[in-house]
């Protein structure tokens, strides 16, 4: 992961705006010389989230909640520790330099290109609204079903059918050449000059977390323009479809909140279903539905997925493939069976919202479905082709990697299929699908087990230790920074304990690996539930370590050899008191 340079870091927290940053995300109200508002992590009717003016932090009374600009984005929108950071560079127009060695490319800045790719985007807006040429691609998108409201709530645009246009458009916006073809936007041509990427063309705007757009999507409203029917911005540094959710910026809080999400095929159908109230919708990019995309929803706790796809051949075999990805993690699948001929799309402008409602409540499960699909091509009448299908479906639950998911579903298959469990092997021992995951440092990189012991107490105390009041009083009780082996692990508690409310980017600044601890201690996920115990067990861990060092470091002595009688009998009584007396967290509740 590339890092950010010292001096980039502390330009932007010069420059954040905690109210600023929060009021884009909730309703902010001024109270004397605080501000207040309803706090976001939890219920409540009753503002209890403040703010302080002048303040880089913020606190809430209620959950106790509590952090800066970097946390909150993280918290509420479920961002990155560098995703945070890249977003408040540019909503505060601050260049971000990478530390020499850490870039992954070379190039212009991601701010750079996002602001290429935001003028491109109010250039095809403008376009569709307000010219001959896009009014009648608005008569086209009219009889669609997309109105004006859907057209500026999304930002959908037009590419022109004559080239040049958006280029120069945007070099008088003072966006180079090289920008914009690092983003996507135009394309070296045979003649050597440019040429524009989009052309003739709808176009969606794709966006990250952040809402700021990365690429675009285009769809052709005439048969003869050349190409496919939809077509996707390049590969780039800020647009990799095979990780990117088209839609997940309007919903990704609430999928976190609600733990499901709603996948269909089309951006069409993912926008209309948002713009409708279903904001858990998500769709591919132009690829197929793979393991770095469901992995984006797990990453925000998703337990529950409604799978809505086109009532057609390929919508099934879809259905069939990103079912199996998320039952294999031991996620609960449901299929929305949309009439034949129909999408989520044209349901929706045909029945309604609430119409969906019911598509949802009567979904089926994935198994269910699964064994429907491939009946049609197995005769359930004949001995041997049951058996085939029973076989074709068993292979697949066994590969899955949760045993309860593996064991509950060939109990069901075997009732599906009118078998006993036995017949089945319900009963065999499950093996789970075993394998080590690679790691991009392998043989390269030595896992420093110190740092990673004193990470986690460092998580805990900077995360919470402003909202649980007992969690700085138990630090500095029993853990004094000389129990900290890692350098900077150390310099970081030492600054802490002197500034309890220091901010991330002060931390990433002012801390040699500073960056690197920073987004350790802020990319694991954490069970608010189980804070208090996985504290203080992250505090009994150092003292275990520092305990089991000094016996060993006793023992080390005697045998040396180099010691008198005296002096190892001494040894020995040491030994045998730390022996019997291993550390006990002081103040805590047992």
């Amino acid at each position: 992961m590339p890092f950010f340079t010292k001096e980039s870091l502390e330009n932007l927290r010069q420059k954040v705006d905690l109210v600023d940053v929060m009021s884009s995300h909730m309703d902010l109200k001024r109270s004397g010389a605080s501000y207040k508002a309803l706090c976001p992590f939890h219920d409540e009717k009753t503002p209890s989230l403040m703010i302080q003016k002048g303040d880089t932090h913020y606190h809430c009374f209620g959950c106790g909640a509590h952090g800066d600009a970097i946390q909150f984005l993280m918290a509420h929108l479920k961002m990155g520790f560098s995703d945070a950071i890249e977003s408040l560079a540019q909503r505060f127009h601050v260049p971000l330099d990478y530390q020499e060695g850490t870039q992954e490319q070379k190039g212009p800045s991601k701010s750079a290109l996002k602001e290429a790719l935001d003028h491109a985007c109010r250039f095809y807006h403008f376009i569709l609204l307000h010219t001959p040429e896009g009014h009648e691609v608005l008569q086209y998108l009219f009889k669609r079903g997309i109105d004006l409201d859907f057209i500026r709530q999304f930002q959908i645009g037009l590419a022109p059918k004559a080239y040049g246009m958006m280029r120069k458009t945007l070099h008088a916006k003072f966006v180079s050449d090289e920008n914009m073809e690092a983003a996507g936007l135009i394309t070296a041509g045979k003649d050597g000059g440019w040429r524009e990427f989009f052309n003739e063309r709808i176009t969606f705007p794709i966006r990250d977390a952040a809402g700021a757009v990365i690429g675009f999507s285009a769809r052709k409203y005439l048969e003869e323009t050349y190409g496919g029917k939809y077509i996707n911005t390049t590969e780039t540094v800020l647009f990799k479809k095979s990780r990117v959710l088209f839609g997940l910026n309007y919903c990704r809080r609430r999928i976190a909140k609600e733990r499901k999400a709603i996948i269909v095929e089309g951006q069409i159908d993912a926008l209309r279903l948002i713009q409708a109230g279903f904001a858990i919708t998500v769709a591919g990019q132009g690829t197929a539905f793979g393991e770095s995309h469901a992995k984006e929803l797990m990453n925000l706790g998703v337990a529950e997925v409604y799978l809505a796809m086109d009532a057609d051949n390929a919508g099934q075999e879809a259905t069939v493939k990103i079912g199996n990805i998320f039952q294999k993690e031991g996620i609960d699948v449901k299929i929305i069976q949309l009439p034949i001929g129909a999408d989520p799309d044209s349901f929706l402008r045909a029945h309604g919202a609430d119409a969906f409602i019911e598509l949802m409540k009567n979904s089926g499960d994935y198994l269910t479905f699964l064994v429907k699909h491939h009946s049609r091509t197995h005769d359930l009448n004949s001995p041997a082709s049951k058996t085939q299908l029973i076989q074709l479906i068993s292979k697949q639950v066994r590969e899955w990697d949760q045993p309860v998911m593996v064991q509950e579903t060939m109990r069901k298959l075997a009732h599906l299929m009118q078998v006993t469990e036995e017949s089945i092997g319900v009963s065999l021992q499950y093996n789970p699908n075993l394998y080590i995951k690679k790691s991009a440092y392998a043989g390269s990189h030595e896992v420093n087990a110190d740092r990673v012991v004193e990470v986690d107490f460092l998580r805990w105390l900077i995360l919470f230790g402003n909202s649980q009041e007992t969690f700085i009083p138990l630090a500095k009780a029993n853990i004094s920074p000389g129990l900290l082996i890692d350098p900077p692990c150390r310099q970081i508690y030492e600054t802490f304990l002197n500034t309890p409310k220091m901010d991330m980017l002060t931390l990433a600044t002012q801390i040699d690996e500073g960056q690197a601890i920073v987004t350790d201690i802020c990319q694991k996920k954490i069970n608010r539930e189980k804070i208090e115990t996985q504290f203080n067990d992250s505090m009994q861990k150092i003292l275990d370590r520092h305990w089991m060092r000094e016996r060993e470091d006793v023992r080390m002595k005697i045998q040396t050899g180099q010691c008198s009688d005296d002096e190892v009998s001494i040894l020995v009584k040491q030994f045998d008191v730390l022996k019997k007396n291993p550390p006990k967290l002081v103040g805590c509740q047992v």
